[in-house]
């Protein structure tokens, strides 16, 4: 996914247009400069378009502290590793010296500019426009972010200047696979393994994979894009700057990824942390295979499988359909497993049941377990179809959407899944009100 970074000086209104592009307020937002001290991302969707949007810290060149080096290398990782970058400056004020270097620092990048000049919500500030052509920079935009004005003029321009998207994302015949995972549960390791060499520095230390590394594989007749990715942590754990941009990468790297490997640590059991990974992975709709590494470290008996298996199914009850596969990276031990597993699910995430036998199903669960009701009224399902795969969608066509309780829903996945497998990928349901003709 495409990257557009937010970049000025302190208080020109950054978080407070970031907030606006992404829809809600996750910017904190003060009219004290160096509030926003670390990159803030999410996704922007724009007619059909989307890109992740990056928020930084104000950029003082000229300070010296601490805390101002850390914003400026925050911010400068962000502009190295953006697509596209806007420079919002502040239309109230005009132009200013600071501006100016920042200016200078941007001219450098080689990437596609937009100046920004934001808080242009009064005709009198409309001329404060043209000292920001004396930059020299070719696209010049005003917006005012706190009322919405020139918003979507703005979103336009951005569109205009993201990439394409990448042949081999597109290609039909590959199958991305992301290794992902906290720090130091052996990612790089089983890449290591799978890939039979050395491709990925291996290292005790949590983080040492910085970027997420590509690397094609053939295994028989199916082509693989294997992905590592940098660990995810904590944004409380995070100290190096890198790092919190290498977290973006990893999320991106599941976000173009097929199935995606989670990898566990058989030491330390399900963490918080894996939740959260795991659940990103589910929520993009992403096969999922659970990796339990470094297995060989674990004192076993014959009950040991069994037990672990019950402690990942209600630690990751979300992810009830995922396989699990107990492996050690180092020693080698059911690495061979790993690629049968990647196809089974591409083969199950690729399943379709026609519409007649899709409702047969549904009538028979109807019948065994009849639907919902709620103070006199019943939820009646008219029909249902598969609408897509990757992962497999279904829409169902009822009398009253509310009326479908969780539960039920839950109840009609199961019922699907006994009788279409469905295994390593989440299923997506929508539930639409049927109009009357």
């Amino acid at each position: 996914m495409s990257i557009v970074a937010v970049v000025g000086r302190p208080n020109v209104g950054k978080s407070t247009l970031f907030n606006y592009l992404v829809g809600r307020r996750l910017a904190i937002v003060e009219d004290v400069p160096g509030v926003t001290r670390d990159r803030l991302y999410a996704d922007v969707h724009w007619l059909n378009h989307e890109f992740t949007l990056v928020d930084t810290g104000g950029i003082e060149l000229s300070a010296s502290n601490e805390m101002a080096i850390y914003v400026r290398k925050q911010a400068e990782i962000a502009i190295r590793e953006a697509d596209v970058i806007l420079f919002v400056v502040d239309g109230r004020q005009g132009l200013t010296a600071v501006d100016e270097d920042v200016a200078q620092v941007l001219r450098g990048t080689q990437k596609p500019l937009i100046v920004v000049v934001n808080k242009i919500d009064h005709p009198n500030y409309e001329v404060h426009m043209a000292e920001f052509y004396q930059l020299g920079l070719p696209h010049v935009i005003s917006v005012s972010a706190a009322n919405g004005l020139g918003i979507g003029d703005l979103l336009d321009l951005i569109v205009e200047f993201l990439p394409n998207k990448d042949k081999d994302e597109e290609a039909e015949d590959v199958t991305r696979v992301a290794v992902i995972g906290k720090p130091n549960t052996g990612k790089s390791s089983l890449v290591n393994a799978l890939l039979g060499q050395e491709r990925v520095i291996v290292s005790d230390i949590p983080g040492t994979t910085r970027d997420a590394v590509d690397t094609p594989i053939t295994v028989g007749k199916d082509n693989y894009v294997l992905v590592d990715t940098a660990g995810l942590r904590r944004r409380s754990k995070v100290e190096e700057e890198i790092e919190r941009f290498s977290g973006l990468r990893s999320l991106r790297a599941i976000e173009r990824s097929d199935i995606a490997l989670m990898v566990i640590d058989a030491t330390e059991g399900v963490t918080e942390q894996d939740k959260k990974i795991a659940g990103f992975a589910h929520n993009r709709g992403k096969g999922i295979i659970l990796v339990v590494n470094k297995w060989d470290l674990i004192e076993k008996d014959d009950k040991t499988a069994n037990q672990y298996t019950e402690e990942l199914r209600k630690e990751l009850a979300f992810l009830h359909y995922a396989p699990i596969i107990f492996l050690s990276a180092k020693t080698g031990q059911r690495v061979h497993r790993v690629f049968d597993l990647v196809k089974q699910v591409k083969e199950q995430r690729q399943l379709r049941i026609s519409t007649n036998a899709l409702n047969e199903l549904i009538l028979q669960a109807t019948m065994v377990t009849p639907t919902p009701t709620d103070k006199g009224r019943r939820l009646r399902i008219y029909y249902a179809t598969q609408s897509g795969v990757e992962p497999p969608t279904f829409v169902f066509f009822v009398n009253e959407p509310e009326l479908m309780h969780f539960s039920y829903q839950r109840f009609l996945e199961n019922t699907l899944r006994k009788a279409m497998g469905f295994i390593g990928t989440p299923i997506r349901f929508y539930i639409r009100k049927r109009r009357d003709d």
